[in-house]
């Protein structure tokens, strides 16, 4: 006679995954391989579940940054002290941004397409836009000022992380020292003064320096 069949096992539901889980796993893979590794796929392979669970808790990609993005901003984003003058209130307000950034360099990644921000950041935002008003600028040249001193802020960090990460590890002479070196004293005079110097100048940190300057020229305007 037939053997009767083994009863079919019931699947079992995926392990229940809370939104907390799912962005510290998120941070995690952010920060080891840079947002472009973070996808939902993988983010639900980590947490050990499926793509479709994780709908559940959010929406897509996009709400998962802006959810990174909050979640940074509120262990990280202290609000400083601010002084009585607008326009030292402008200044230290930009240097709390830059001092947060500069320590997540991901972040900047994310907030340079411009359309995605974290709610938090705002009063910052607010206190430089408030403070150039105060300056004597109207409210929508303050709008401008803040936005240059945002691409200010975050190229500076762009172009610094971008070639520390090029040079981990590789102590070869660089494609611009070796130019550098055979520049023509002629034809380039002044490059050709410093250029024995030009990698160390251009690796100092003179943010402050350049966004007292920023702030100083955006106020000419008025």
């Amino acid at each position: 006679m037939p053997q009767p069949s083994a009863p079919r096992k019931a699947l079992g539901r995926p392990p229940r995954i809370s939104r907390e889980e799912i962005i510290e796993t998120a941070r995690r893979i952010v920060y080891e391989g840079g947002v472009d590794r973070l996808t939902m796929r993988r983010l639900a392979t980590e947490v050990g579940s499926t793509p479709m669970a994780l709908y559940h808790h959010v929406r897509d990609k996009e709400e998962l940054l802006v959810l990174l993005l909050d979640d940074y901003a509120a262990r990280t984003l202290r609000r400083p002290e601010l002084p009585a003058d607008p326009r030292e209130r402008v200044v230290v307000a930009a240097a709390a941004i830059h001092e947060a950034l500069v320590a997540c360099p991901w972040i900047v990644e994310v907030l340079t397409a411009d359309d995605l921000m974290s709610t938090t950041a705002l009063w910052f935002v607010e206190q430089i836009v408030d403070g150039l008003a105060a300056c004597g600028l109207s409210p929508d040249r303050a709008v401008h000022g803040y936005r240059a001193i945002w691409y200010y802020t975050a190229g500076e960090i762009v172009v610094r992380t971008t070639a520390a990460r090029r040079r981990a590890g590789d102590d070869r002479t660089t494609y611009r020292e070796r130019a550098f070196a055979e520049l023509d004293p002629h034809e380039l005079p002044r490059l050709a003064q410093v250029a024995d110097r030009w990698a160390p100048l251009t690796a100092e940190d003179t943010y402050l320096d350049g966004l007292r300057a920023l702030v100083d020229g955006l106020l000419l305007s008025r």
